[in-house]
């Protein structure tokens, strides 16, 4: 099928520019990166040095890649992932300094280890991370690689002591040891303020907010995704995933008023209408003397007038 689109893109009279279908695969890759797909691999039909196609076709394949669930669906995003790092390589090969192909294969690789094995993952991690602080030293303002970075130290930092002490001592991955929940942190907050419409962004940093035990934070981060626009392909599934996250976090309720301060600290908008409600009356009852109460100058005034 792919060949025959190509051979009619191709076809006599009617075969566009390089720059035409670079800039055609651009416009459809955030939403049809099928569509797009069709035109980078067009190009590298006829010049497979291109770089630029090389790693927008690494990403469009893991685009496709990456709604693919489930055993039944496990050949085909495997096909798909390993034709995009095949190509990503490429694109390295061609232009080791490139901030973007260097992002790309850091992407597919990350997708590629979520569903390998401890060895393999620990292999691809080492990969990994230095291809985003490549990434990074080219282009400080790429917010993926700021992204790729910080979800490496949230997977790295979600593996058990026990695992980690495996990945660094015996399975070569004594890089490991720098991951840290401050470094994840620090990195997805990068990405969000770099591009703060990006969904993956603020999910992620969610994820991070959670693992950490701040569910205020999370809870921001998760309200502010479903207002954002649908931007690529994905979105409509991450805006559906953090929905449900947002569902698990726990509800602060007026009955957990002990003390009246723990209900302020990290509530939620709408409950401190409630609370500037009700605090005055939970104050004032704190307040007032128990029944049957004499105070110690009334108990004075009182003796004094028995003597």
């Amino acid at each position: 099928m792919i060949t025959y689109v190509i051979g009619v893109l191709f076809a006599v009279g009617q075969a566009p520019s390089r720059d035409s279908l670079l800039a055609e695969g651009i416009r459809l890759a955030a939403l049809q990166p099928a569509a797009a797909l069709l035109r980078f691999d067009a190009i590298l039909a006829a010049d497979s040095t291109d770089v630029a196609a090389s790693w927008r076709a690494a990403i469009a394949r893991s685009d496709l890649a990456e709604p693919l669930l489930g055993d039944a669906a496990r050949p085909r995003r495997d096909s798909l992932l390993a034709a995009a790092q095949l190509a990503a390589r490429r694109a390295v090969r061609l232009d080791s300094g490139n901030a973007r192909a260097l992002f790309a294969l850091g992407l597919v690789l990350g997708n590629t280890a979520l569903s390998r094995g401890l060895k393999e993952r620990i292999r691809m991690a080492v990969e990994i991370r230095d291809l985003a602080l490549r990434s990074l030293a080219a282009d400080s303002m790429l917010d993926g690689a700021h992204h790729l970075l910080g979800r490496w130290n949230y997977e790295v930092m979600k593996l058990s002591g026990f695992q980690r002490f495996i990945a660094r001592n015996i399975l070569g991955g004594g890089v490991l040891g720098e991951a840290s929940w401050n470094e994840a942190q620090l990195q997805l907050e990068r990405a969000v303020a770099l591009d703060a419409t990006r969904i993956y962004h603020r999910l992620d940093l969610a994820r991070v907010y959670l693992a950490r035990k701040d569910a205020a934070a999370a809870r921001s981060q998760l309200t502010r995704i479903g207002e954002l626009p649908v931007r690529v392909a994905a979105d409509t599934m991450l805006r559906r995933e953090a929905a449900e996250l947002l569902r698990t976090l726990p509800v602060v309720s007026l009955h957990r008023l002990n003390p009246p301060l723990d209900l302020l600290l990290g509530a939620p908008a709408q409950v401190f209408p409630l609370v500037a409600r009700e605090l005055p009356g939970v104050l004032q009852l704190a307040l007032e003397p128990p029944p049957g109460h004499v105070s110690r100058g009334r108990r004075q005034e009182q003796g004094r007038r028995g003597a």
